[in-house]
């Protein structure tokens, strides 16, 4: 099963949209995870009709009308692998394991809200934030991320859009 994992597009802003090498990975997967921040109802909907189905969160400058059709957290059962999803995990400092103590029973949590694409992994627990595919701040690429699910496994790879 192949995951397509983006979050905080920000959309719409000026010019800004998902780039189309973003697109293409969205349209190939099997499943889309949106850690929140799409902003408005459009983008959810725009992002909805790619194809795959779509599994997301709120994110903290998401309208009232994308907050009342998502929750701020949820499970995601993929292929027999449990994985969370929220907006914001907190500060790097204890996220681990404050991630593993909020949701104890899964085997990665997908986040964002930092726009800094990070994967960290402890004990075959992964922490997973895509970054953004539209708004890299800082960063030095737009990114977003892919998951693999094999045998009941699961494998995160950061993917660079420019």
């Amino acid at each position: 099963m192949l995951i397509a994992v983006i979050s905080d597009t920000h959309l719409p802003k000026g010019q800004r949209r998902i780039p189309d090498a973003c697109i293409d990975q969205l349209r190939t997967a099997d499943l889309i995870l949106h850690a929140g921040d799409f902003t408005s109802i459009d983008t959810l909907v725009e992002i909805e009709s790619i194809g795959p189905p779509l599994m997301a969160v709120y994110g903290n400058v998401d309208s009232e009308q994308v907050r009342r059709h998502l929750p701020a957290e949820r499970v995601v059962d993929a292929r027999g692998v449990r994985i969370g999803m929220l907006h914001d995990a907190g500060p790097s400092r204890g996220r681990v394991e404050r991630m593993r103590l909020r949701f104890p029973d899964v085997q990665a949590v997908v986040y964002g809200h930092s726009h800094i694409p990070l994967h960290e992994e402890q004990d075959g627990f992964h922490l997973f934030n895509p970054g953004s595919p539209t708004d890299r701040r800082r960063q030095p690429h737009h990114t977003m991320g892919l998951a693999r699910i094999e045998e009941g496994r699961i494998r995160f790879e950061l993917i660079e859009l420019d």
